[in-house]
C-alpha cells in the first residue's frame, strides 16, 4: 500500500477515498493559488477549516492535490482558487467565490441559494453550494449490472423523473411525490406498458433557477455538475441520498428488466454567459473549460444557452469521459443520449472536426463498450449531422423521422417517397455507412415540442404561461388540429383525433430503427398547446394519472403494439447485417391501391407494402391512407399447398377493441381488395407456407 503524503497526488481527479483519508486533485492551469475548504452544514457561509494547497509540493502539472485522512462519506468541501483576474483575455478568477469540484459526486443546495445574487456572490453576503464526499464502497449493488438489452428490442420511454410523479393524484407514498423513489413504485405501469428502457430527461445536479425572472428551470438541461445527481428528486434530506435513491431507482428498474438512459448535457454549464454565476468551470479555469471568442472576452454561443464547453479540450474530454464510466461503473446506467451532440464534434474555435477526439474517446473506452449511445446530432449553431454522426456506435435521433411522419398524416404533398425511407430505417439517410437497422432512433414526439395528443389538436403553440408573449418555441411544429384548435366535444373530430395518434403510434413501432415515445402519449397527455414547457413544473407537465383509466382504449392499443414488438427478431443484430442488407430480406414489394403499382408522385397520399418477418414466420401486408377518403386496395394473393387468409392484427380506423389484437387471434379477412377508410393504417398478415410465391 501507498502511503499518501499530506500533499496527496494528482490522480485521479476529484475526491476519491483511499488510505484512511480523502485524496483531492483539481486541474488549474492557470491559478497562482488553492484552497480547500471544509464545511459542517450545508448552510454555512465560511467554511470550518481552511487548507491551503502548497504550489510546490501540492502541485504536480496543473494538478492541485491534498490528502485530508479521517473524512467520511457525507462531508462538504468546495474550492477557493486565486488567479488573474483579467475578463478580457478569459481569465475570471475571483477568491471571493466558493466554487465546486468539478468532480463532485454530490451538491448540496443551501436553503435560500439565489443565482442572480451568486453572479455578485462575496464571502460575506451569498451562501454557496457545497460539494459532498461520496464513498461508492458504501452501497451494495448486489448482482446488479448493465443489462445491455439488444437494440433490436429496444423501445425507449423519455421521461421527466419528478414530472412522472408529482401530480397530486399520482398515488405514489405521500412524501415521494417528484422523486427517484416516486418513480420505483410506477414501475409497474412501466412493466405493462412494455417498454424496455426508461431515458430520463436531466437528472445532472441542475440550477431550477437558470431561467427567466419568475419562472424555473423544470427540464434541467443547465447542468451544475456532471456527476451528481439531481438532489431535489431525492425524497430524503440527507445530502448523500441523491446518491443512493438514484442507485435503489436503477436497481429496481434493472429488476424489471428495464434499462436507465440518462439525457447528458456535456454542450454548455448552467454558468451562462458574462453575466453569469461563477459556480465551479468559470472560477477554476475558464480558457480551459469553456470557448471563447473576442480574444476570451465573451463565451460562444452553440448551445443557445450563453456558454458552449469546450469538449474537445484534452482536460475536458477526460471530464467527459470520466463522467461517463463514472455513471455506468458506480451508478450502473445503460446509456446516454447525448443533448446537442453536434457540439461534441466542433473544436475550440467552433469549427466542426472530422473525427472529433471526445467522440472516438467515447466510442472506444472499453468500460462503455456495450453502453447506449444516442446522439441529438444537431446543435444551436445549426450543425446538422443527422446521418453523419462520427463514429461506429452511436445512434442518432432521427428528426427527419420526425418531421416526414408528420407531414404524411397530416397531408403534405410530396411526403410519400420520404416516409416510406422511414418506415425501412431511412437508407437515404444512414444506407451510406452500411450501419445497423438501429441506428435510427425514431420518434414523432419528444419533450421539446407538442405532445402527441396536442399534435394533433393544435395548429398553433400556445406559449403564454411561459411570460414571452407566445415568441418561444418552435413554430415548426408540423401539426394538424383536425379542425378545430384544442379540445372539442365534437364526437367526429375526437375520432379522428384518436385515430391520427394511433396511425402515429403504429408506424413508430413497426418501423425499422429503435422505437422511442414520450411520457404520457400512450394516453393522450395534453400541455394546452405549450410546445416548450421548459419552465412549466405544474400540471401542464406532469403526468395525470386519471388518464390511463380515460384513455384505457389508447393504452391497450399502445401495450398491444409494443407487446409485438419486443417479438422482433435480434438475428441480424448478433451477425452484423446492415441496413442495406436487411431493407434486401425484407422489403418484397411496394404497392399502391393496385398491387405493384405504386404511385410516387407528389400528389399521392397513399402506399401499401408487403414485408417478411422470420420471427412472427408471417408475411404482412402494410397499408398507408392518409387520404380525406377511404381507398379499395388490392390484396396479394396467397398461394402454396396451405393456402390461408390474411388475418387483420391491426386497423387504426376500428373502434376498440378492434383496432387491434393480440397477433394470434387475428381475425381473417375475406375478398380480394380491403377497404382502408381515410386517414387510417392497416396491418395484415398472413402464415408463411412458401417463402417466394408472394409479392
Amino acid at each position: 500500500m501507498r502511503v499518501m503524503s499530506e500533499h496527496g497526488q494528482s490522480s485521479p481527479p476529484g475526491a476519491i477515498f483511499i488510505n484512511g483519508g480523502v485524496n483531492f486533485s483539481l486541474y488549474s492551469r492557470h491559478a497562482k493559488r488553492v484552497e480547500l475548504l471544509l464545511f459542517d452544514d450545508l448552510n454555512d457561509r465560511v467554511p470550518s477549516r481552511v487548507i491551503p494547497i502548497d504550489p510546490a509540493l501540492g502541485r504536480t502539472y496543473h494538478y492541485w492535490h491534498a490528502f485530508v485522512p479521517g473524512l467520511k462519506s457525507g462531508q462538504l468541501y468546495a474550492y477557493r482558487v486565486y488567479g488573474p483576474a483579467d475578463p478580457e483575455r478569459g481569465l475570471r478568477f475571483d477568491p471571493q467565490h466558493v466554487l465546486l469540484d468539478p468532480y463532485g459526486r454530490g451538491v448540496v443546495i443551501p436553503k435560500g441559494y439565489n443565482r442572480r445574487a451568486a453572479a455578485l456572490c462575496s464571502a460575506n453576503d451569498c451562501v454557496p453550494m457545497k460539494s459532498v464526499l461520496v464513498n461508492s464502497a458504501d452501497y451494495d449493488w448486489g448482482d446488479d449490472r448493465p443489462l445491455q438489452l439488444p437494440s433490436a428490442r429496444t423501445i425507449i420511454y423519455e421521461l421527466h423523473v419528478a414530472g412522472f410523479t408529482r401530480h397530486p393524484n399520482s398515488g405514489v407514498t405521500p412524501g415521494l411525490e417528484g422523486t427517484y423513489a416516486g418513480l420505483v413504485e410506477k414501475i409497474p405501469y412501466l412493466q405493462q406498458l412494455g417498454i424496455t428502457a426508461v431515458e430520463l430527461m436531466p437528472i445532472f445536479h441542475f440550477d431550477r433557477q437558470d431561467a427567466p425572472d419568475g419562472k424555473i428551470n423544470y427540464w434541467g438541461y443547465s447542468p451544475i455538475s456532471f456527476f451528481a445527481p439531481h438532489p431535489e428528486y431525492c425524497s430524503c434530506s440527507n445530502s448523500l441520498g441523491a446518491v443512493n435513491e438514484f442507485r435503489n431507482m436503477v436497481k429496481a428498474l434493472h429488476r424489471a428488466g428495464i434499462e436507465v438512459i440518462l439525457d447528458v448535457v456535456f454542450n454548455h454549464t448552467a454558468e451562462g454567459n458574462e453575466s453569469g454565476p461563477a459556480l465551479s468551470f468559470r472560477g477554476i479555469d475558464n480558457p480551459t473549460y469553456y470557448m471563447l471568442n473576442n480574444g476570451g472576452a465573451s463565451y460562444a454561443n452553440f448551445s443557445g444557452c450563453g456558454n458552449t464547453l469546450n469538449t474537445n479540450h484534452p482536460v475536458v474530454s477526460r471530464l467527459i469521459v470520466d463522467s461517463l464510466k463514472y455513471w455506468v461503473e458506480e451508478m450502473h446506467v445503460d446509456g446516454f443520449r447525448f443533448d446537442l451532440a453536434s457540439i461534441l464534434s466542433r473544436d475550440a474555435n467552433g469549427n466542426p472536426l472530422p473525427n472529433p477526439p471526445v467522440l472516438w474517446a467515447i466510442e472506444s473506452e472499453p468500460v462503455l463498450a456495450g453502453t447506449k449511445l444516442l446522439a441529438e446530432a444537431w446543435d444551436a449553431g445549426g450543425l446538422y449531422q443527422v446521418g453523419s454522426f462520427a463514429g461506429d456506435a452511436w445512434k442518432e435521433w432521427n428528426g427527419k423521422f420526425r418531421d416526414d411522419v408528420r407531414d404524411f398524416f397530416r397531408g403534405v404533398p410530396g411526403a410519400i417517397r420520404r416516409v416510406a425511407d422511414r418506415m425501412v430505417g431511412s437508407p437515404e439517410i444512414y444506407g451510406h455507412e452500411q450501419r445497423e437497422p438501429e441506428q435510427s432512433v425514431n420518434f414523432v414526439t419528444c419533450h421539446d415540442g407538442f405532445t402527441l395528443n396536442d399534435l394533433v389538436s393544435y395548429n398553433q403553440k400556445h406559449n403564454e404561461a411561459n411570460g414571452e408573449e407566445n415568441r418561444d418555441g418552435s413554430n415548426d411544429h408540423r401539426s394538424w388540429n383536425c379542425g378545430v384548435e384544442g379540445p372539442t366535444d365534437d364526437p367526429m373530430i375526437e375520432r379522428l383525433r384518436r385515430r391520427q395518434i394511433r396511425n402515429f403510434l403504429t408506424l413508430t413501432m413497426i418501423s425499422l430503427g429503435i422505437p422511442m415515445i414520450g411520457m404520457g402519449d400512450e394516453v393522450r397527455r395534453t400541455q394546452r398547446g405549450n410546445n416548450n414547457a421548459y419552465c412549466q413544473d405544474n400540471e401542464i407537465s406532469w403526468f395525470d394519472w386519471t388518464l390511463p383509466e380515460t384513455n384505457a382504449d389508447l393504452l391497450r392499443f399502445t401495450r398491444l403494439l409494443i407487446a409485438q414488438r419486443r417479438l422482433r427478431s435480434i438475428h441480424h443484430e448478433h451477425q452484423r447485417t446492415s441496413l442495406r442488407q436487411m431493407i434486401g430480406d425484407l422489403t418484397k414489394a411496394w404497392h399502391g391501391v393496385r398491387l405493384n403499382q405504386p404511385d410516387w408522385s407528389d400528389e399521392s397520399y397513399s402506399l401499401a407494402f408487403t414485408i417478411e418477418s422470420q420471427t412472427e414466420r408471417a408475411k404482412m401486408f402494410v397499408i398507408l391512407n392518409a387520404w380525406k377518403q377511404p381507398l379499395e386496395f388490392e390484396l396479394p394473393l396467397i398461394e402454396g399447398e396451405n393456402q390461408g387468409s390474411w388475418r387483420r392484427w391491426l386497423d387504426t380506423a376500428l373502434d376498440s377493441p378492434n383496432d387491434i389484437v393480440s397477433w394470434n387471434h387475428s381475425p381473417e379477412v375475406g375478398g380480394v381488395t380491403y377497404k382502408a377508410l381515410e386517414h387510417s393504417v392497416v396491418v395484415l398478415w398472413t402464415p408463411i407456407t412458401n417463402p417466394n410465391r408472394i409479392s
